[in-house]
């Protein structure tokens, strides 16, 4: 995150997708990808709240009080003790599908969080702030992390209840690659089919995968340890029955080698792709999937002051 500058109108966010979980590290690993939304928010004196979205969810979200991003702005203003703008204005240019597991309800958070505290030149509001808010509205730090810091990151909550990340810089010779439906999955619906207990073995199996992978994503990104690494039995079973079409694709990319999981609460699916195995990818999709090749992203939330240059 990019520090913010007092004693400005209007400022420009720019936000990724991130994909978490990634196999077994469930609510905990998140990775930051290429792909991204990008906001203009402005403080107006005329009363009221204007917003327009280009791209994705144009025609379909809310574009007065109810839209994500004011919502996320509205409470970051008074968690921070500043009276409310007269007015917000937004113009929204969405490339991050929505309801796909590509984060893009944490984009929305974070990016509102970030726009308030730089249109308020609030020094005192910290990055640390801004995680624990976004992390509060969000519910789970997983996709926060990886938005606002980039890269990969691990994320937790202590014994406080306070959250915290770690951020690691995956080898350069891994590449995401995103397999978009046009179906949709609420995250909400998604986290009601996951059982109130697992079996023990289960959650010590991917204990051992999840730590497993941190090593194959950032010191052996060779195929056959990541394929071992993106193992999970915690979640993915369990949320197969509500998309069968991502569950089949996993299984059948996997079947030939392609270390693939469900992207964070589906129904997109996440591949890494090696060199030795980007050309086995698109004969698997068929033609109802968009496939997207894209690079880690290793900044995370960016924030721009337009006026100040």
């Amino acid at each position: 995150m990019r520090n913010h500058e007092a004693n400005v109108s209007t400022v420009q966010i720019r936000v990724p997708a991130t994909s978490a979980n990634l196999g077994p590290g469930y609510d905990t690993l998140g990775l930051a990808l290429s792909l991204h939304d990008k906001v203009e928010a402005a403080l107006t004196e005329e009363p009221g709240v204007a917003v327009t979205v280009e791209g994705e969810g144009a025609g379909e979200v809310d574009l007065g009080e109810g839209h994500l991003i004011v919502k996320a702005m509205r409470t970051t203003f008074a968690r921070m003790g500043v009276p409310q703008p007269a007015g917000i204005r937004l113009r929204c240019r969405n490339r991050i599908p929505h309801a796909r597991g590509l984060g893009s309800s944490s984009a929305a958070v974070c990016a509102g969080i970030l726009a308030a505290r730089a249109l308020a030149g609030v020094t005192g509001f910290s990055d640390d702030q801004v995680f624990a808010l976004a992390t509060e509205m969000e519910g789970h730090p997983d996709n926060v992390a990886p938005c606002l810091a980039g890269g990969l990151t691990v994320a937790w909550c202590d014994h406080t209840g306070v959250p915290r990340m770690v951020k690691l810089a995956p080898d350069e010779r891994i590449r995401p690659v995103v397999v978009v439906p046009s179906t949709r999955l609420s995250t909400e619906a998604a986290r009601g089919l996951l059982p109130k207990d697992v079996p023990h073995k289960d959650a010590a199996f991917n204990a051992g995968r999840a730590a497993l992978l941190i090593a194959a994503l950032t010191r052996r990104p060779e195929r056959e340890v990541l394929l071992a690494a993106t193992e999970d039995r915690l979640h993915q079973p369990y949320r197969a029955p509500a998309m069968p079409e991502s569950a089949d694709l996993v299984e059948r990319l996997r079947a030939v080698g392609v270390p693939a999981v469900v992207s964070g609460a589906g129904p997109a699916v996440l591949a890494f792709s090696t060199s030795d195995s980007q050309d086995l990818i698109a004969p698997e999709v068929g033609n109802d999937w968009h496939i997207q090749q894209m690079d880690v992203d290793p900044v995370g939330a960016n924030v721009q002051f337009p006026e100040t240059r």
